[in-house]
């Protein structure tokens, strides 16, 4: 590697554990992605409690994307910058704070500011925790990223489970008070882990130096090519299996299960993005996506849910992967930066294919916005291939001379 990536070599050793302090990261990392999974879950019965429009409800999640998306753009370069430890206290007293706002919120503006609150803190926490995942133990940085994706995921799914539960059980404010408590809980417990997280960015290299190397450009096109399909799967899965006459049970069981390999292969992906080379699986899970991507705008019902499990189990392989492929891609000392701009560009992508893939689906159908993803997801591959070719033979000249 030369100064400009991280100095993160191959290693065939990725499945060896992780440090005990990594390991209350990732927990900490399924603890934050709780409220997210609560707060999607809710979002209906805060509509009809405090009788709020379709609109206001999309208002409210779209909140917690823009502030998120801004925080990660915009805050995480300070982790890079010695306040490692600052940001993640910051940020998960933040997101306390958005759950206690939420438990008394009534008025729209108020379920709004405690989603802004909660995008921004956790935006605050993601890079700065992944940071130390990164620097910690960077032989093994392959695996310790897919577990931490793992935990992230598992944490996701975990929060439906709570919210259904507390909010059947006690009322609708119950889930986020449970949350508020967790956080609170966390906040002692982060104060007990080593933070610390290698050289500080003392040229405070910004996004621009970052997204002008070759390697980097290579890593966000790929990470494009994973965002597209994850927006419009958000945006109408659950309408065209209802279009294919599926039932609710079903709709919900594949939205289920679609994480389950997630949880169990993300970190053999990791690993072998890391001894493999991070654009040569990436290249290999994203194809293996649009393939899917595809069918679902020919195949019957029974095909769709069988290809949806092979698209999870590429999906596996990518979400860690393009960590790894960014990680590799940023010098060491702006490594949350990196990751910071790698989470805004999927908030970013997803957000964007949500829309256009509702749209395109509306007026054209099924076969248009399947389709249409699948061939640009291709496209952002073959860019990703050719600027990682350009990083390697630059990094070839380099250490000739």
């Amino acid at each position: 590697m030369t100064d400009q990536t991280q100095s993160i070599a191959p290693s065939e050793t990725g499945e060896e554990r992780p440090p005990s302090a990594l390991w209350l990261l990732f927990i900490v990392t399924a603890l934050m992605s709780i409220g997210y999974g609560i707060v999607f879950t809710l979002l209906a019965d805060i509509r009809d409690q405090f009788d709020f429009s379709d609109g206001d409800v999309g208002l409210i999640a779209f909140a917690g994307f823009a502030s998120g998306f801004t925080s990660q753009i915009f805050l995480s370069r300070f982790a890079d910058r010695g306040h490692t430890a600052l940001m993640v206290r910051i940020g998960i007293g933040v997101a306390a704070a958005s759950m206690l706002w939420m438990v008394f919120a009534t008025d729209l503006w108020q379920w709004v500011g405690g989603r802004l609150l909660f995008g921004l803190g956790t935006g605050m926490v993601a890079p700065a925790i992944r940071r130390v995942v990164i620097e910690r133990d960077p032989a093994r940085v392959g695996a310790n990223l897919g577990r931490q994706t793992a935990f992230d995921v598992g944490g996701f799914v975990l929060g439906p489970l709570i919210a259904a539960v507390l909010a059947q059980l006690i009322d609708l404010r119950a889930p986020f008070l449970f949350l508020f408590v967790t956080y609170v809980c966390v906040f002692v417990l982060i104060g007990r882990i080593n933070l610390s997280s290698g050289p500080q960015n003392t040229n405070h290299r910004g996004l621009g130096s970052l997204i002008a190397q070759p390697a980097m450009q290579s890593a966000l096109a790929s990470a494009i090519a994973f965002y597209l399909t994850i927006g419009m799967f958000e945006a109408i899965w659950a309408i065209l299996l209802r279009d294919l006459e599926a039932p609710t049970w079903l709709i919900g069981v594949t939205l289920s299960t679609f994480t389950l390999p997630m949880i169990f292969l993300a970190s053999r992906g990791g690993a072998l993005a890391q001894s493999r080379g991070p654009i040569r699986i990436l290249t290999i899970s994203i194809t293996v996506a649009a393939a899917c991507t595809f069918v679902y705008g020919i195949a019957p019902l029974w095909l769709v849910i069988v290809v949806s499990g092979l698209h999870a189990s590429a999906d596996a392989f990518t979400m860690p992967g393009n960590q790894v492929a960014v990680a590799m891609s940023t010098p060491s000392d702006p490594l949350a930066t990196g990751q910071g701009l790698l989470g805004a560009t999927g908030l970013a992508v997803a957000g964007l294919a949500a829309l256009g893939g509702s749209a395109l689906y509306g007026s054209f159908g099924r076969f248009s916005v399947f389709t249409t993803t699948s061939v640009l997801m291709m496209v952002f591959v073959l860019i990703a291939r050719l600027r990682w070719n350009t990083y390697e033979r630059t990094s070839a000249r380099l250490t000739a001379d």
